[in-house]
């Protein structure tokens, strides 16, 4: 995928690759595993501001890397609408690629996902917003900002195992250490039902 710009994806990979597999390499091996793996999960967790880089192989999880958030706005809580500065939790997938952003790097999420869409329609809200990044830099604004170095670590990574083989599940807190609420203020009816799905998908990740 091109954006407006004058770089590719290609161009990054050409550019950021060498160090990027230079430093994705080690971990990959402390883990016992071959890089490039199969598929790979980036488990976001807002409370900790850290994300995880997980890989699979031979049918199951393994930790690889994790990386600091240097910047994610809001709190703890869903995405509702454009504007609220609320960085999305749930599961979500990788649809783009932004080798132009501003941001230094980026990759756009599928938010507003099915689950979001559905609970929306619902509730007659509209305008949900839809521009929602793991990206460089340090400033957010509902994305996930994780300074230059780490994003290109992560955009290379993408790339070589193809988005559609990353998965993105961002939580309030880590469900693996303590429960995720079951209400919080200000947040709708539907939040157990998000959080216990979101809970679900940790189960697998065990360091």
């Amino acid at each position: 995928m091109k954006y407006g710009g004058a770089r590719t994806v290609a161009d990054v990979i050409e550019q950021y690759g060498e160090e990027a597999f230079a430093r994705l390499v080690p971990a990959f091996s402390r883990a016992g595993l071959v890089y490039p793996p199969v598929k790979v999960a980036l488990l976001s967790l807002k409370a900790e501001r850290s994300l995880e880089v997980w890989a699979f192989e031979n049918d199951e999880w393994h930790f690889i890397k994790e990386y600091p958030i240097k910047g994610a706005s809001g709190t703890a809580g869903p995405k509702l609408r454009e504007g609220d500065r609320q960085v999305p939790e749930g599961v979500y997938r990788i649809i783009g690629l932004n080798p132009n952003s501003i941001y230094h790097l980026s990759m756009k999420l599928n938010y507003p996902n099915a689950f979001d869409l559905r609970h929306a329609k619902a509730e007659g809200r509209s305008q949900l917003g839809n521009n929602i990044h793991i990206h460089g830099n340090t400033g957010s604004d509902g994305c996930l900002a994780m300074g230059d170095e780490a994003i290109e670590d992560l955009f290379f990574l993408v790339a070589e195992v193809g988005k559609d083989n990353a998965m993105v599940v961002i939580a309030p807190n880590d469900p693996r250490t303590e429960p995720l609420p079951r209400s919080l203020p200000n947040t709708p009816p539907w939040l157990p039902e998000l959080y216990g799905l979101i809970e679900a998908k940790f189960r697998v990740f065990t360091k």
